[in-house]
Formats: structure tokens, C-alpha cells, sequence
């Protein structure tokens, strides 16, 4: 039937609940205000016209079918994830972290010098949320080294603290400034981004290096190792056109990507893309930064700080919530 609307692009193809999602295509009005179905569920359309629409997805949806209707008429369905709510009342400020059994470790940061009953929680394989580490103020960034440790930033006291699997807490090493992101290179340094304006680079053997000096940042450095051994650092300032940045293995800074708003958590597909916690054009989530430097939103969702992978699937943390996506992509190494 030549009236029925024909979808022929939806971006992204992915989101969280209350992502926007640009659908164009043909036949969308016909008289009647369309309307836009995530999984049987109908979604706000919040833009609207005969070959272009922009829907929310609402509560209550799930991956599946999404189609465009416009009175008793159906578009063909194209498939659609929605990521999963897994974990809520928290208070992630950059990537979550996954152990080697698959358990997820996500902060309670709290406001500067607040002081919460739990500082770090633990979410099992069943989504079970457990608290696993107490007593440290406002823990930043997380990350793992190859024995299985987790390493925790404080942006309160410039601490660098390594826990064990049973949530015994040790200091590692401390004056790090305003301590946020982690990364472990392949040969277990590990970088900490204090967002005063420098890298630091910490030997096995716990000796300090200046590795490279960035612009401050108001918020967070954060860290990701990318697949030919260079470090990426985002820093979100006031601007709304911020950059990636990329540090060559002997400290030298030069611009990977700029055009993002307040980019945040980064984490590498196996395929070498970077994929960054922000906005581009106005329009937030998780962005898909190419090795060539051309960047598109890969998902949908606002309040978005950071990523993991898990297996094919990504762990997405927001200000208070971490989820599961659906992603057919494994994720690089995150040791170097």
C-alpha cells in the first residue's frame, strides 16, 4: 500500500530509557500524527514530520521491533536494543569495572568530601548488588591489574588504594592531586589522570613519573589504552566542543578527536573504535569515535558517564544506574 510508512534509517539502533532516536524514512504523517512503537510499547514523539521523527523511548521498552504507525498503518519492523536497568541508587562518575568472573564494581562517589555508608558496590552475575568496599572518600576511577586487583582513585585525597577479591583495602601509593582515572599498560604501569593537569605513571616497583601535562579539567581525566599502545584521555571542561586526546608511549599529546560535549568513561571495540561517554550535536550517550576520526552516537541516553565491556555485551553506567546492552563486539584488553 503506497501509504504506509517505509522506515529506511534509524540512529541510533540502540539506547537507554528516555534516549532519543532519529528515524527518517517515508510516509510518516499521512494525515494523521504518527506514532513511534519500542517493543510494543509506544514512545513520545517529541519531533514530527512526513520523512523525519525523533521518538523517546519510554519506560517499559524493551529490544525488538520498533515500527512507525500512522492510524491503522504499520511501518516494517527494524530491530532495536534497549538497554537492560541492572543497578540502581548509585553514584558512578566514570567506568564501572569487571573482574574476571563477570562481577561488576561501581561507585558511591558522593560530592566532594561526602562521606557515604558505602563507598564501592558489587553486582554478581545475577545482578545481586552487595556492598564491597567502605570507609573511602569519594572513590573515582576503578581499574584492574592482571592479579586480579582493583585499584580505586580518590579525588578527595589524591589516594590510590588497591582492594583485594574479599574487599580487604590497602593503600598503594598517595599525593596524586585531585586522583581520577586508572589504566594499566601491557607492561602493568599504571597511569592515573589527576585532573589538575597531569598524567602520572606508576612503575610495578611503585616509582612516580610525570607523564604527560594536559589542560585541567572541572570534572575527571579519564583513561583507556588504545590498540597500538597509545593512551586516550578525555577531560570534559566548559566547552561544548571538547576533545579526545591521545598520548604517544613516550608522552607526547596531540589531538585525536575534538568535537564532543563533555566527554567522559572511554572503552576500545576489538575493531580498534573508541567508544566515548558524551554528546555530539547536541545529542548524548555513548559516541562511536573511528580510527579514521569520524564519530556518530552509537546509543541514545542522556546522563550517560561511562562503559565497560562484558563479553559482547557493554555495561553502561549513568549518574545513578548501570545497564546492559546488547552489542555483538567484544572489547580490547584493558591491560595496555
Amino acid at each position: 500500500m503506497s501509504d504506509k510508512p517505509k522506515i529506511a534509517d534509524i540512529r541510533p539502533r540502540a539506547a537507554i530509557v528516555g534516549g532519543e532516536v532519529a528515524i527518517r524514512g517515508t510516509g510518516f504523517a499521512n494525515g494523521h500524527r504518527p506514532r513511534v512503537s519500542f517493543g510494543g510499547v509506544e514512545g513520545a514523539v517529541v519531533v514530527g514530520s512526513d520523512s523525519f521523527l525523533v521518538a523517546k523511548v519510554p519506560e517499559g521498552a524493551a529490544s525488538g521491533e520498533l515500527v512507525v504507525l500512522t492510524n491503522t498503518l504499520s511501518s516494517e519492523a527494524m530491530n532495536f536494543d534497549v538497554a537492560v536497568t541492572i543497578a540502581e541508587n548509585l553514584h558512578p562518575v566514570s567506568n564501572p569495572a569487571l573482574d574476571s568472573s563477570g562481577n561488576i564494581y561501581c561507585t558511591f562517589s558522593g560530592s566532594r568530601g561526602q562521606k557515604v555508608p558505602v563507598s564501592l558496590y558489587q553486582i554478581d552475575l545475577n545482578y545481586n548488588l552487595k556492598p564491597f568496599v567502605s570507609d573511602l572518600m569519594n572513590p573515582t576511577g576503578l581499574a584492574f591489574d592482571r592479579n586480579g586487583l582493583l585499584y580505586i582513585s580518590s579525588r578527595y585525597n589524591g589516594t590510590i588504594y588497591r582492594a583485594t577479591s574479599a574487599g580487604a583495602v590497602s593503600t598503594f601509593v598517595k599525593g596524586m592531586g585531585i586522583a581520577t582515572g586508572l589504566a594499566f599498560d601491557k607492561d602493568d604501569n599504571l597511569y592515573i589522570g589527576d585532573r589538575s593537569g597531569t598524567i602520572f605513571k606508576i612503575s610495578p616497583d611503585r616509582q612516580i613519573f610525570v607523564f604527560a601535562t594536559l589542560e585541567p579539567s572541572i570534572a575527571a581525566y579519564h583513561l583507556a589504552f588504545g590498540p597500538e599502545g597509545n593512551l586516550f584521555v578525555t577531560g570534559p571542561t566548559t566547552s561544548s566542543f571538547d576533545c579526545v586526546y591521545r598520548v604517544s608511549r613516550n608522552g607526547e599529546v596531540s589531538v585525536f578527536y575534538r568535537g564532543l560535549g563533555r566527554p567522559q568513561g572511554m572503552a576500545f571495540e576489538e575493531t580498534g573504535d573508541l567508544l566515548v561517554a558524551s554528546s555530539i550535536g547536541g545529542r548524548k550517550g555513548i559516541v562511536r569515535v573511528t580510527q579514521d576520526g569520524k564519530a556518530e552516537l552509537a546509543v541514545s541516553g542522556a546522563g550517560l558517564v561511562g562503559l565497560a565491556f562484558f563479553g559482547k555485551a557493554l555495561v553502561l553506567a549513568s549518574s545513578n544506574s548501570l545497564y546492559y546492552l546488547n552489542w555483538g563486539i567484544r572489547g580490547r584488553s584493558l591491560l595496555g
